[in-house]
C-alpha cells in the first residue's frame, strides 16, 4: 500500500460527494443535513461539514471522515475502505491480494528454514568446523553467530535442496522462486545457489527473511554472493542490519554509520556500535536512502578511505551534498541535515578498527568531515598541486560536489576551501563552477528535478526526485495530513510517553477522534497494551504493536515517532484533550444553531424549549472547558525560585 495514502484520497473526495451517494443532503448554511442512514429518524439529525471533511449524527452519536462512513456504511475494514476509496479517487494503492501475501509468507517460511538449515550445518556437524573456525578467528562471538544466524553452505551440489524437500516438504520450484537454488543443468532437479560460503541472513526493516549473502572460502567463483532478485529480495532496496539497526539509530540522535560489507557492520554490532549499516558492497541507491531517512537524519560513511575517495562518483557520494539541500528546502518531511566521511587510521577497514581499537572507532565517528572538505582533502592528495597540470585536475575532480551544494552559503565556503587548498585565484575557480552549473541546468544535473518524480521510475542516480519516489521513503508531511494537529500531538504523546496511556484512555474513547487513520492507531495502542492485563499493567511493547498494524497505520505510528519535535511533555495530555473536547463541543455548538434558526422559521416551540435548553448545557460547558485550560496553563508555569 503506497505510504500517505489516506492523505492523497482525503484531499481528492469530498466528504460531501462520498455521504452524498448514500445520503440526501440538503444544504443548510455552511454544512450539509440528511437523515441518518444509520438509524432511524424522521427529523435529520445528520449533518456534513465540508470545512472540517467530518459528517456527524447528533441522534445516534456516529461520526467521523470518509473513510469512517464507508467502514460503518460498508461493515469494512479501514484497509478495505480505503481501497474502495482510492479506486473512486484515482489513486494507485499497491495492495497484493491476500493469495499473494500467503504465497510471500510462504516463500519467508522456505527461507527461514534454509537459515536454521546453514546454521546447523556451522555449528553443529562436522563439514562447518573450518567455516566455524573462520568465524571465530574473524573475532566473532558464539553469542554474535547465534544471535545473528550466520550459517555454512555446504560444498555439495544440492545438499540443502535435498534436506529441505525430505524433512520439510519444501518444493524444487520455491527454492527457485526464493534464490536459493537454480535449475539443474542435466533437466533434472536443482543446484544450490549458495556452496562452501559462509553465509549471512538479510533481514528487511521489519525483520523478515529476504535474502542471503555468501563469503566463498574454498573453490571458484565471486568472493562475495548476494541472493539474486526474487519477490523477497530487492538489492537496491536493503541495507544489511536496518532492522536491529533502526532503534539505535534514532537513540543516537538519528546518526547513521554506512559501511560496505557483512563483517563490517556485523563487528559493529558485537562491539556494541548499533546504529551501523552495511550497504552490500554495492554503490549507495535513492532507494537504500529513502530506507533510512525514516529513521535517520545524519550519515556518516564509513567505506574504506582509498575506495571512498576514488570512487566516490561510483558509490553515490558527491550526489548526497546536493541531497541534503534539496531536501531541507522540500515540504515532504523527509530530513537528511548532514553526510560526513570518517577517515580511518592507516586504511584499515572498519571491522578491524572496531576490534583492535575499539575507542578509535568511536574518535574517527566524532570527528568525521563534512563530505566536501573531504573530497576536497582527499583529491588534494591525489594530484600535485605545484603543477599546472595538477591543479586543473585537482579543481575539476572537486567541482561536481561543489556544483551540488544546494546552499549558496556552503557552496562559498567550499569554494573558498578549494581556492585555499589549490591557490586558484577565486575568479576563475568561479568562472568554472559557472560553466558546471550551465551544463547540469534543465534537470540534467544531480540537484535536478528532471530525474525522476514521486511515483515514478525510481532513477538509478541519487537526486531528490528519485530517493521520494522510493517506496521505502516516509514522507512525514504527506502522511500527517491525514490527521489532526491535535491528534498527531496525542498519538505521539502515547507512542513516546507509554505511562501516560491508561490516563488517555479512561477519558477518551476511539470514536472521539476525528480522523479514521488516528483512530485506528488509538485504537492499536490501547489493546497492545491490554494485552497481557492480569491486573497489573504490562509494559508497552513499541515494536510489538508495529508488527500488528496495517501498512498505512504503521506508517503513521512511524512518522509520528520520526517528527524532528523534543519529546513531548506529558502535561501536554490535558491542553490536548481539552482540545478535543472543545472541538467535538464546537461542532455541537454549530448544529444547535442550526436546529435553533430551523425551528424558529417553522414556529416549533417544542424545540425551541428543547435546543434552548441544550444551548445552555453547551455554554456551560464552554465555561467549564475555558476553566480547566486557565487551571492546566497555571499549573504549566514555572515557579518562582526559592528566596528570589
Amino acid at each position: 500500500m503506497s505510504v500517505g495514502a489516506t492523505a492523497e484520497v482525503k484531499s481528492k473526495l469530498s466528504v460531501v460527494d462520498v455521504v452524498g451517494e448514500s445520503v440526501t443532503l440538503k444544504k443548510a448554511g455552511t454544512t450539509y443535513k440528511g437523515l441518518c442512514p444509520f438509524h432511524g429518524e424522521k427529523t435529520p439529525s445528520f449533518v456534513v461539514t465540508p470545512m472540517r471533511e467530518s459528517w456527524h449524527c447528533f441522534g445516534c452519536g456516529l461520526g467521523g471522515d470518509i473513510f469512517s462512513f464507508i467502514m460503518q456504511r460498508d461493515g469494512a475494514t479501514f484497509p478495505e475502505a480505503l481501497r474502495t476509496l482510492a479506486s473512486k479517487a484515482g489513486v494507485e494503492i499497491d495492495e497484493r491480494t491476500k493469495r499473494e501475501d500467503a504465497h510471500r509468507a510462504r516463500l519467508r517460511r522456505v527461507l527461514d528454514t534454509a537459515i536454521a538449515f546453514y546454521h546447523a550445518v556451522l555449528t553443529g556437524s562436522k563439514a562447518g568446523e573450518t567455516a566455524f573456525a573462520y568465524l571465530k578467528g574473524r573475532g566473532f562471538t558464539d553469542a554474535t553467530i547465534e544471535t545473528y544466524q550466520l550459517g555454512w553452505a555446504p560444498g555439495g551440489w544440492d545438499q540443502m535442496a535435498r534436506q529441505l524437500a525430505a524433512k520439510r516438504d519444501i518444493r524444487p520450484e520455491e527454492l527457485i522462486e526464493v534464490g536459493l537454488a537454480s535449475p539443474s543443468q542435466r533437466g533434472r532437479g536443482v543446484i544450490d545457489k549458495f556452496r562452501s560460503r559462509v553465509l549471512f541472513p538479510i533481514r528487511d526493516q521489519s525483520g523478515h527473511p529476504v535474502g542471503l549473502g555468501g563469503r566463498l572460502l574454498e573453490g571458484e567463483g565471486p568472493k562475495y554472493l548476494n541472493s539474486p532478485a526474487t519477490p523477497l529480495f530487492d538489492k537496491s532496496r536493503t541495507l544489511y542490519l536496518i532492522d536491529r539497526a533502526k532503534g539505535p539509530i534514532r537513540r543516537a540522535g538519528g546518526q547513521a554509520v554506512i559501511v560496505e560489507g557483512y563483517t563490517d557492520a556485523l563487528m559493529a554490532h558485537q562491539a556494541g556500535f548499533e546504529n551501523v549499516v552495511a550497504s552490500l558492497g554495492t554503490a549507495l541507491t535513492p532507494n537504500q536512502i529513502g530506507l533510512l531517512t525514516r529513521y535517520a537524519s545524519r550519515i556518516v560513511l564509513a567505506y574504506d578511505v582509498d575506495a571512498a575517495g576514488e570512487k566516490a562518483g561510483t558509490l553515490g557520494i558527491t550526489a548526497l551534498t546536493g541531497l541534503v539541500g534539496q531536501l531541507q528546502g522540500d515540504d515532504s518531511g523527509v530530513k537528511l541535515e548532514d553526510v560526513r566521511v570518517l577517515r580511518l587510521p592507516d586504511g584499515k577497514d572498519p571491522d578491524e578498527v572496531v576490534r583492535e581499537a575499539p575507542a578509535d572507532w568511536t574518535n574517527a565517528v566524532d570527528h568525521a568531515k563534512p563530505l566536501v572538505e573531504y573530497l576536497i582533502g582527499h583529491h588534494a592528495g591525489r594530484f600535485d598541486l605545484k603543477t599546472s597540470t595538477g591543479r586543473i585536475g585537482f579543481v575539476e575532480a572537486v567541482m561536481p560536489a561543489i556544483r551540488d551544494i544546494a546552499d549558496p552559503l556552503r557552496r562559498d565556503e567550499a569554494l573558498q576551501e578549494t581556492r585555499r587548498v589549490s591557490g586558484v585565484e577565486e575568479r576563475v575557480l568561479r568562472q568554472v563552477l559557472d560553466r558546471r552549473i550551465a551544463a547540469g541546468a534543465g534537470g540534467t544535473g544531480a540537484g535536478g528535478r528532471g530525474a525522476g518524480h514521486r511515483g515514478g521510475v525510481a532513477a538509478t542516480r541519487i537526486t531528490m526526485d528519485a530517493v521520494l519516489a522510493s517506496p521505502d521513503i516516509l514522507p512525514i508531511g504527506d502522511i500527517l495530513r491525514a490527521v489532526t494537529p491535535v491528534e498527531a500531538e496525542l498519538l505521539r504523546l502515547l507512542l513516546l510517553v507509554p505511562e501516560q496511556q491508561l490516563r488517555v484512555v479512561e477519558e477518551l474513547g476511539p470514536d472521539q477522534l476525528p480522523s479514521t487513520l488516528a483512530r485506528e492507531l488509538y485504537r492499536a495502542i490501547v489493546l497492545a497494551r491490554e494485552a497481557d492485563d492480569h491486573g497489573v499493567h504490562p509494559p508497552f511493547d513499541r515494536a510489538g504493536l508495529m508488527l500488528v498494524l496495517d501498512e498505512e497505520t504503521r506508517s503513521l505510528a512511524q512518522a509520528l515517532m520520526a517528527m524532528d519535535r523534543p519529546l513531548p511533555e506529558a502535561r501536554e495530555i490535558d491542553r490536548l484533550l481539552l482540545d478535543l473536547e472543545d472541538d467535538r463541543i464546537r461542532e455541537r455548538s454549530e448544529y444547535n444553531e442550526s436546529a435553533l434558526a430551523e425551528a424558529e422559521r417553522e414556529g416549533d416551540k417544542v424545540a425551541i424549549d428543547r435546543l434552548l435548553l441544550e444551548r445552555r448545557q453547551i455554554n456551560e460547558t464552554r465555561r467549564s472547558i475555558d476553566r480547566r485550560r486557565e487551571d492546566t496553563r497555571l499549573f504549566a508555569r514555572p515557579t518562582a525560585a526559592a528566596g528570589a
